[in-house]
């Protein structure tokens, strides 16, 4: 008997592949501008947010997602006046943001059943409503990534040389940095906020090492995506593992296993013996007694 003919795995399924789907094809400019923590850091701001959902009563989803925007949109506008490094304000984001969500959960009397679920994904409890929020937040971030990508790759490779060729390099900055709380807070149902970066990030470190062009590493990075969310919801079912911490094991298992292939691949390549160029039939080979 398929676990699928049960409405939730089937919610599960479908809300997980989306976004494995679409967190790659943000973390992939991510990874290019080596801010590959920075879901981290906003996961930690939305946990904020649910605590201060969960003390005022109202929707835990909705004040994660002002939250983490308001956080995205601060660590962008501090990275862009250079008043303090990048690394250091992830730190404040990750610290601040992890102690106050864990400080207004406690306020707001809470069981810790309802942090768990934000802290490492509750994809099982997806109701049709999360779903349709899942999917089209998703979507959203899947059309803009792809086709503003020659913009945001511009921006994300060499900032100055966007800044000359008239790109509005701030407002391309911003829409990244609200694209990705966006994706930070529809991917904590999936994996949860500790775990969110790994959805971003692993797919396209994997896709890295195979591909050459930025083309085709987001697109096999979103391959990659895809699969891991969808063996992992599958795996989840049948080992009765929890789904967010099953399809990030996939995604990280898929890239040492990619990885190693590579390398083989590329030691047999340079162990066989280049061939001998044979000579045109006008040439004349010289030579001879």
């Amino acid at each position: 008997m398929s676990l699928f003919q049960y409405e939730f795995m089937v919610r599960a399924l479908i809300g997980a592949m989306i976004i494995g789907l679409a967190a790659p094809t943000l973390g992939i400019y991510l990874v290019q501008r080596r801010l590959a923590l920075i879901g981290d850091g906003i996961g930690h701001v939305a946990l904020t947010g649910v605590g201060a959902g969960l003390l005022f009563q109202t929707s835990p989803v909705i004040m994660a997602v002002i939250a983490a925007t308001l956080g995205a949109i601060v660590i962008e506008l501090i990275r862009e006046r250079g008043r303090t490094s990048g690394d250091l304000a992830l730190a404040l984001l990750f610290y601040g943001g992890i102690a106050g969500g864990v400080v207004l959960v406690g306020l707001s009397d809470s069981t810790s059943a309802n942090l768990n679920a934000y802290l490492f994904g509750a994809l099982t409890t997806t109701s049709r409503n999360d779903l349709v929020t899942i999917a089209v937040l998703g979507v959203a971030v899947l059309i803009t990534m792809i086709a503003l990508r020659p913009a945001l790759f511009a921006v994300c490779h060499d900032e100055e040389y966007a800044r000359v060729s008239g790109l509005p390099v701030r407002a391309l900055n911003l829409l990244l940095a609200v694209t990705t709380a966006i994706t930070v807070t529809i991917a904590m149902r999936a994996v949860g906020v500790l775990l969110i970066s790994a959805l971003m990030v692993v797919p396209v470190a994997t896709a890295q090492q195979v591909t050459r062009g930025f083309r085709s590493t987001m697109a096999a990075a979103m391959a990659l995506g895809l699969f891991a969310a969808g063996a992992g919801v599958w795996l989840a079912a049948v080992a009765d593992t929890a789904p967010g911490a099953s399809v990030v094991v996939l995604a990280i298992a898929s890239f040492v296993v990619v990885t190693l292939l590579a390398a083989v691949w590329r030691r047999i390549r340079r162990s066989r013996p280049e061939p001998t160029p044979t000579p045109e039939p006008h040439e004349v080979v010289l030579g001879g007694s």
